[in-house]
């Protein structure tokens, strides 16, 4: 489901190395939904978390959507790694899909099995599953837990209340936090929501668990560009010790993630200009109190070139403004313009360049 991919993405944005998986028979993993059954999903958390532990680093975060949200707060009572649990749109008690499936249960009882409609999908639901959920009490976990926990629900959600929400938070023991995810649906179609979802739970995870760090990508080069093929644009990026993510807009097939490349080289003369203003206007003892330089790309037909009777012929243009408060005359403030376009990025690409590429097995 998109909204769990973002959210992924929103945390791994933020350091987090992430495990992501889907319950059998949904989203993306193989297998029948109906050959499945509650406890056997929350085995399949302690399954994943033994997994990580002898392959790579025991989890010490587990996130839950919807039921997603009810099994992690199960499978943290038996992985002794986890220090913090975070729900989105969970409800209190497993027995809650009961509720939704209310038109179906006396066919699942008499047959065995019923197919039903949840969020548009259509699932085949086993009495297995059934007599599973009325035997879980997710209150009593939370209550006997005594790890962190995050809650976060929104009031609009029609197919899991905010009641759930509400039960949840009275059960566990503290510390816990509560987050209200106002104007979300169920699913977090919104993307705006997802990430939200994923950016808070990082930031509020940072206290209860330690910090994680971007994974170090060991290079000769100051930056680096990381694309694996099932990431369309979204490229995670290391600019000298610093870890960020470039994209393209959803226009062109990206996810607007982060910055398109172009924003990234007008980024750069933004920044090179206002420090080297700042840097020269100190040396003269010129106290600007405000700046900003506004930068954006483009290609314009060119005012002077060498092809200019051709209509196609356009050139790479940067426009950038200077905004400043300070107390100059004109004369420094023309000054200031010229020390602008001294500015080494400015520089650069005036300059004659050349990249030398090599591939590297």
């Amino acid at each position: 489901m998109l909204a769990v991919k973002n959210i992924s993405r929103a945390l791994t944005s933020m350091g987090f190395g992430v495990l992501r998986f889907d319950f059998t028979g949904l989203g993306e993993s193989e297998g029948d939904f109906e050959d499945t059954n509650f406890s056997g999903n929350v085995d399949d958390l302690v399954a994943a978390s033994d997994y990580l532990a002898q392959h790579h680093k025991a989890p010490s975060l587990l996130v839950g959507h919807s039921l997603g949200g009810a099994a992690v707060i199960f499978a943290a009572e038996e992985i002794e790694s986890v220090r913090a649990i975070a729900t989105v749109g969970a409800p209190s008690n497993p027995q809650h899909v009961q509720h939704l499936l209310q038109s179906s249960i006396d066919e699942i009882k008499a047959n065995g099995k019923a197919s039903v409609n949840l969020s548009g999908r259509t699932f085949t639901i086993k009495k297995q599953f059934l007599d599973d959920l009325e035997t879980k009490s997710l209150p009593q976990v939370a209550k006997e837990l005594r790890k962190p926990i995050l809650i976060m629900h929104s009031p609009q959600d029609e197919i899991v209340s905010i009641k759930n929400a509400e039960e949840i938070y009275h059960a566990a023991h503290h510390p816990k936090s509560f987050v209200s995810l106002d104007g979300a649906d169920h699913l977090l179609m919104d993307k705006r929501d997802s990430l939200y979802v994923g950016q808070v739970i990082a930031g509020w995870s940072s206290r209860y668990i330690e910090q994680p760090q971007p994974e170090k990508i060991k290079s000769d080069h100051h930056v680096v560009a990381d694309l694996p093929a099932e990431n369309g644009f979204t490229t995670q990026m290391k600019v000298g010790s610093h870890y960020m993510i470039a994209d393209e807009p959803e226009a062109v097939g990206g996810n607007n993630f982060g910055p398109t490349p172009y924003e990234l080289v007008s980024a750069g003369l933004a920044a090179c200009t206002a420090m080297t203003i700042q840097m020269y206007a100190k040396r003269k003892g010129w106290e600007i109190k405000e700046l900003e330089v506004h930068t954006s790309y483009d290609k314009q037909h060119a005012q002077d070139c060498d092809d200019c009777e051709n209509d196609t012929a356009k050139i790479d243009t940067f426009k950038r403004e200077i905004r400043m408060q300070a107390d100059l005359d004109e004369k420094q403030r023309n000054r200031i313009l010229q020390i602008a376009d001294k500015c080494p990025v400015h520089r650069t690409l005036h300059s004659d360049t050349q990249v030398l590429t090599t591939l590297v097995e």
